[in-house]
């Protein structure tokens, strides 16, 4: 087992690494397909944000049905799982505004 698991972080850490490698010889190269992999990143980013959304939003109003007296409780920890959610989201959008030109 143990070494499965070194197995693994070896090809993870060579994975990683390869950009290090990837040099243009043409001085700074040109992206064609970065505003395309932008939008799907943001896509992927918004919609699985929307999804966690939902899901803490349903868990938050299970657990005020099944408990009203923990309203305070339940309401900061919901407020405060709904901004990082929302975070992950305003991060890739930054970052898409950052690195395509």
């Amino acid at each position: 087992m143990r070494t499965l698991q070194y197995l693994f972080l070896s090809l993870a850490a060579m994975l990683l690494a390869t950009p290090a490698f990837a040099q243009s010889t043409s001085g700074a190269a040109v992206n064609q397909w970065a505003p395309l992999a932008a939008g799907l990143g943001m896509a992927l980013a918004s919609g699985l944000c929307g999804l966690g959304q939902g899901k803490a939003t349903a868990s938050a109003t299970e657990a005020l049905a099944r408990n009203p007296g923990a309203r305070p409780g339940i309401f900061l920890f919901l407020f405060l799982g709904l901004a990082f959610i929302e975070s992950l989201a305003l991060y890739t959008f930054a970052i898409i505004f950052l690195y395509v030109k």
